[in-house]
């Protein structure tokens, strides 16, 4: 009881009212007599409410409501239901430990409770990165109407969840995508050019079929006109690679490069196992980490989920070389590599131009980085002083070189990607969509 029993703020003003009233009495001895009488109605007012307070041994009831998993980057709903069993109106203070990765020691909800009623506090949290994520209790403070004294119940509610790529997103994306309406999330209708050449069936002649599909030998057999159905490809082989290095540890708006290029991976495997290709995964920096073969079996995007949600960086030095042999050795058919890395000056890609021209000598290579937004903001900024002229210039400098960047890639034939990151998810299915629709892979 001692250790849950508290005194209101109002308990100590009125004995402090009293204490004064005390030492007033030394000079004007009336008002003793008016001090006592307050401090005894103080005890007995807080002898009261203790009593109410502590007539139940339980009078609330409090658990948490939520998800074993969140999702990364994104808002998560977590839910706190609270019961009061009293026979009157209550006031309660709830103090829910959050997760230390959040660092919010303030956070406190307050809810007034009729007798037997019950509440949902709800409340989002959004965590910035992958891994475990540990609840702890929740801490109630129960006042009565007379507000002198509060009760605190602690409820074990410690529970541990994990907090995966963003897999919101990704659900997000399928709905646009099953409902045809990816044009609402940013992703551009492109024109289909010509026809694909994978063979469905054979059909009857109806009007508006095009007439250079006609099957004149079985035009011949059935006495009608006979039509090639085709269907766009399919089970063609999609991979995204991952660059661990330490350069994918940059920070935006609180995530790393790498979550985001770990979020956009498990979106864009998504939609290429919704049209039927075939996905895989591989994360490298200086080892390959993890090689998963590209397939479009029911249980791959639960495998990627997994591997994905496992990645972390080294804070070392990428391997390209390596990472082609394993290409080379590990990929027989031509299939299109989405790399997600990041290049911060022309000398870090003339480092690795070379690897790269010899992947996409074998499969189709597109290479996916990020532009520096602080950059951009300082060229956008208003010079008022050598120094902030000095600082632009050197902005520009480096901007152009991103562009170049691009430039050179193309003109190795690597499609190149530069994208800031809270549009890499959507620049990167546009390019994959276009790269279907040109039937480029």
């Amino acid at each position: 009881m001692l250790r849950s029993f508290y005194l209101n703020r109002i308990a100590y003003y009125t004995a402090l009212t009293a204490s004064a009233l005390f030492v007033g009495s030394y000079f004007i001895p009336v008002i003793f007599s008016v001090g006592l009488v307050l401090l005894s109605f103080l005890a007995i007012i807080t002898l009261i409410d203790s009593i109410l307070l502590y007539s139940k041994n339980r009078g609330i009831d409090a658990f948490r409501l939520t998800t074993n998993r969140f999702s990364n980057g994104d808002e998560n709903k977590v839910s706190i239901e609270l019961e009061n069993e009293y026979g009157f109106k209550i006031r309660c203070k709830i103090i829910d430990e959050l997760p230390f990765q959040f660092q919010n020691r303030k956070w406190i909800r307050t809810e007034f409770l009729d007798a037997g009623a019950q509440v949902i506090v709800n409340y989002f949290l959004q965590p910035l990165t992958r891994g475990e994520y540990g609840f702890g209790n929740i801490n109630v403070f129960v006042s009565s109407p007379l507000r002198l004294v509060t009760r605190r119940y602690s409820f074990d509610q410690k529970e541990t969840v994990k907090v995966y790529p963003s897999y919101i997103q990704m659900r997000r994306y399928q709905l646009l995508a099953t409902a045809n309406r990816l044009q609402e999330a940013g992703v551009k209708r492109l024109r289909k050019l010509g026809h694909s050449m994978e063979f469905e069936q054979i059909k009857e002649y109806v009007i508006g079929d095009d007439y250079r599909t006609i099957n004149w030998k079985a035009t011949a057999r059935h006495s009608n006109l006979m039509v090639n159905n085709f269907i766009d490809e399919r089970s063609q082989q999609i991979y995204c690679i991952i660059n661990k290095g330490r350069i994918m540890k940059m920070p935006f708006d609180g995530m790393t490069l790498l979550d985001y290029a770990v979020n956009a991976s498990l979106v864009l495997s998504n939609i290429a196992l919704m049209r039927q290709d075939k996905a895989g995964l591989i994360t490298f920096a200086e080892n390959i980490d993890a090689f998963l073969p590209a397939d479009k079996k029911p249980g791959q995007l639960n495998i990627l989920i997994e591997t994905l949600y496992k990645q972390e960086t080294n804070f070392l030095e990428p391997d390209f070389e390596k990472l082609f042999s394993v290409i080379r050795n590990s990929i027989t058919q031509r299939s299109l590599l989405i790399l997600f890395t990041n290049f911060e000056s022309t000398e870090s890609l003339q480092r690795e131009l070379a690897s790269l021209k010899r992947i996409a000598h074998y499969h189709l290579l597109m290479v996916v980085f990020f532009e520096n937004t602080e950059l951009k903001k300082l060229t956008e900024a208003k010079a008022d002083s050598i120094e902030d002229i000095y600082i632009k210039t050197i902005a520009e400098k480096y901007t152009l070189e991103k562009r170049l960047m691009v430039k050179e890639l193309r003109k190795a034939g690597i499609v190149a990607v530069l994208t800031t990151p809270q549009n890499l998810t959507i620049n990167s299915i546009n390019k994959y969509l276009e790269l279907k629709n040109r039937q480029s892979i």
